[in-house]
């Protein structure tokens, strides 16, 4: 077999810097939010719909970035949304009120969206089995780095610069996407605009919806990270109003969260050599329970700082040993409609969070929601992957032609397993 067109290094780079944008603005943006309330003479109810209009057009415009890409071809639509990103975030930069940051943060997600679908796309264009975990593994060391990093950066840049320089910095990493989109991000698929049809489109996502193995391996990807997004909207308030840490203080705490994510990454790499990616997701599940019942305890006991991150911690720790394998059997099958099936898988992690983060707006106390919502996602993924192991292993399936009432494939680009890049 010829080696692919990228290598796993290169993919894992790129797939990495196109994942993480998403996280990284709203990791960015979560110190910020109780500043918002004072600038804007807003209300938190309020300032935390900028959250969830970014975590809706994040999670919903997945349905459409991913398709786009099998028709069209990965790098355009990478460009094409991330300029729509870049846009936005100039806009937020002067936004004048409110309402206009919400717009704003609307549309940054709908741009950041891509990213999430199209990495996945490209390590099912190139990879499967064993080297698709591990680029699924190393994708998850480099994505730990951002997010861990971005609310230290964001918590320091606060009282310097103030919230709208945060925006700034944002608009520079989607430039710099779009460099590396440009000039190191091969194309993959060969482009079929007859791909573009809307009820065909629909008939696939409804097979997808359908298929068991699929949503069985996705609903634990969304219970598992899932709970990361919907902890963006309890965390800041809860952290910052009633433990009473400043900015600065929230940033580096973040740290728990996503250096323990980090530190699984590579202890699960290690570990996958040995072991194989399949065999570590029951430990990792194990450890998301014992943060999910370590959350619970929200309900009965005030919080602090270490008995709300050590809960955290805990669970991101066991998020890293569920994702590799679980992102490679939820694609597994699908390799003629990889972009739709890491939409929907994104749409499904993002959507449970963007559920639960809203629901627990509405009941207006962020210590309840985290300690009632969070363990609910946590038994979500582990009911899941019984499910899943029930199952058995799920054959690749081929999606029939547009005749056939199915979406057309995404047909790989020849040049994808020409010689590999040095």
């Amino acid at each position: 077999m010829s080696a692919p067109l990228m290598s796993e290094r290169r993919v894992s780079i790129i797939g990495a810097m196109l994942v993480a944008i998403g996280p990284i603005s709203m990791a960015l943006f979560t110190p910020a939010m109780t500043e918002l309330v004072r600038a804007f003479g807003s209300t938190e109810s309020v300032i935390k719909l900028t959250l969830t209009v970014y975590f809706g057009g994040f999670a919903c415009a997945q349905l459409i970035a991913g398709p786009l890409s099998d028709a069209l071809g990965r790098r355009p639509i990478t460009i094409i949304f991330m300029a729509l990103y870049c846009a936005a975030s100039l806009v937020a930069v002067f936004a004048p009120s409110v309402e206009v940051l919400i717009a704003a943060r609307f549309v940054q997600g709908v741009g950041a969206s891509a990213g999430i679908a199209i990495s996945r796309a490209l390590v099912r264009d190139l990879f499967t089995d064993d080297r698709s975990s591990r680029i699924m593994n190393l994708i998850g060391i480099i994505l730990a780095l951002g997010p861990a990093l971005a609310p230290t950066i964001g918590g320091l840049m606060l009282p310097l610069l103030g919230w709208r320089s945060l925006f700034v910095l944002m608009a520079i990493l989607g430039f710099i996407i779009i460099a590396v989109t440009v000039f190191a991000m091969k194309e993959t698929v060969v482009a079929d605009k007859s791909r573009l049809n809307l009820p065909a489109l629909g008939r696939t996502y409804r097979m997808l919806l359908t298929h068991k193995h699929f949503m069985s391996a996705s609903l634990v990807i969304g219970g598992a990270l899932g709970a990361l997004y919907a902890q963006a909207t309890f965390l800041p308030f809860i952290l910052m109003n009633d433990v009473g840490l400043s900015s600065a203080q929230f940033g580096v705490s973040m740290l728990a969260q996503s250096g323990s994510f980090f530190l699984a990454s590579l202890v699960c790499r290690g570990l996958m050599e040995k072991f194989g990616a399949d065999r570590l997701v029951g430990p990792g599940l194990v450890f998301i329970a014992c943060g999910s019942i370590g959350t619970m305890t929200l309900l009965i006991w005030p919080p602090s700082f270490l008995h709300v991150m050590i809960p955290v911690a805990t669970y991101s720790f066991g998020i890293a040993f569920v994702m590799p394998a679980m992102s490679t059997a939820a694609l597994a099958p699908f390799g003629k409609a990889a972009g739709a099936a890491a939409s929907l898988m994104g749409f499904i992690q993002m959507g449970s969070g963007l559920l639960m983060g809203t629901i627990g707006a509405l009941m207006g106390n962020a210590v309840v929601a985290m300690g009632l919502l969070i363990p609910i996602m946590g038994a979500v993924a582990c009911g899941s992957f019984i499910i899943y192991r029930k199952l058995g292993p799920a054959a690749a399936l081929p999606i029939p032609g547009k005749g056939a009432g199915q979406a057309g494939p995404s047909v790989p680009n020849p040049a994808a397993m020409a010689a590999p890049d040095k």
